[in-house]
C-alpha cells in the first residue's frame, strides 16, 4: 500500500500539514510520499496534468491518498477515475467545484484580461512571489466534475470557518456521495481554511480512519 499526500495550489511538498501527516505516519512505519504538483511548470498547471502525475507516480499501485484544497479536489478526481485503486481519501477542505467558483471570484474583467494576455499573475504561498498561470487552468477546470465521486471511503476535514473553500461545499459532496450510497465521514473543525489549529485532532480522526484501510 502506497501512501500519497497532494498539496494545494500554490502550496508544495513542504506544507505544514503535509510534513504532520508525514511524521505520524514515519512513527507508525509508513512512508508518505508528496510529489511537486507545481513541476514541471506552474505556469501550465492543469487538474488534467495533476491526475496524470499521479498516474505516473504510483503505476498500478494501491494508494492511501491524502489531499489539501486543490490537492483535495484532485484525489477526489483520481478516485472517480480510477475505481479500485484507492482503499481511502482523506481531504482537507477539498476545493470542489473550483470552475465555477474561481469565476465568481475572478469577475468578468478579470478573466477578459486573464484570457486575452493568456495568463495572469497569482500568489506563490510556497515560493513568496508572484507567479504566471495559464488560462488552460481554467479551461480544464470546467472540464471536471464540479463534486466527483469517488468509489472509496472518504473522510473530508473541513473548516467552519473556511472563507476560501467553504463548509458548504464540503456538505453538499457528502450529501452526493450519500445519496450514491458511498462510504463518507465530515469532520467539522472550529478552523479557516489552513486547518492547522488542532492538528492532533485531525490526525485522531485520521488515524481513525486507517485503522479500517485493507
Amino acid at each position: 500500500m502506497r501512501y500519497v499526500w497532494l498539496h494545494g495550489f500554490a502550496s508544495g511538498p513542504e506544507s505544514s500539514k503535509g510534513r504532520f501527516v508525514r511524521d505520524r505516519l514515519a512513527e507508525r512505519g509508513k512512508r508518505l510520499e508528496i510529489p511537486d504538483l507545481n513541476r514541471p511548470a506552474f505556469r501550465e498547471l492543469t487538474g488534467t496534468r495533476m491526475v496524470g502525475a499521479i498516474d505516473a507516480l504510483l503505476g498500478g499501485d494501491r494508494v492511501v491518498l491524502f489531499g489539501s484544497s486543490l490537492g483535495g479536489y484532485t484525489a477526489a478526481i483520481w478516485s472517480a477515475l480510477r475505481p479500485g485503486r484507492v482503499a481511502s481519501l482523506v481531504l482537507f477542505a477539498p476545493a470542489f467545484d473550483l470552475a465555477a467558483r474561481w469565476k465568481k471570484k475572478a469577475g468578468e474583467d478579470e478573466l477578459r484580461r486573464w484570457r486575452a494576455e493568456g495568463e495572469a499573475l497569482v500568489d506563490h504561498y510556497a515560493w513568496g512571489r508572484k507567479e504566471p498561470l495559464a488560462i488552460g487552468f481554467l479551461d480544464d477546470a470546467e472540464r471536471h466534475e464540479a463534486f466527483p465521486l469517488p468509489d472509496a471511503p472518504v473522510l473530508v476535514l473541513q473548516g467552519q470557518r473556511d472563507e476560501v473553500v467553504t463548509a458548504d461545499l464540503a456538505r453538499e459532496f457528502v450529501r452526493r456521495m450519500r445519496l450514491a450510497g458511498r462510504e463518507v465521514r465530515l469532520v467539522e473543525l472550529d478552523d479557516g481554511h489552513e486547518l492547522t489549529a488542532d492538528l492532533p485532532r485531525s490526525w485522531r480522526e485520521i488515524e481513525k480512519r486507517l485503522q479500517l484501510v485493507r
